[in-house]
C-alpha cells in the first residue's frame, strides 16, 4: 500500500512539474513574439 501511495505522489509531482514547464515555455514564446524585431520595408 505504501508503494502505491509513493507512486501516486511521484506521478502527481511529475504532472505538476510538466505543467509548470509547459507554462514557462508558453510564457517564453509569448515574450519572444512580443519583443521580436519588426522588419520595415
Amino acid at each position: 500500500m505504501k508503494k502505491l501511495l509513493l507512486i501516486a505522489i511521484a506521478a502527481a509531482g511529475i504532472i505538476f512539474a510538466k505543467k509548470k514547464l509547459d507554462e514557462g515555455q508558453r510564457e517564453q514564446a509569448l515574450w519572444a513574439e512580443a519583443t521580436d524585431q519588426v522588419d520595415r520595408d
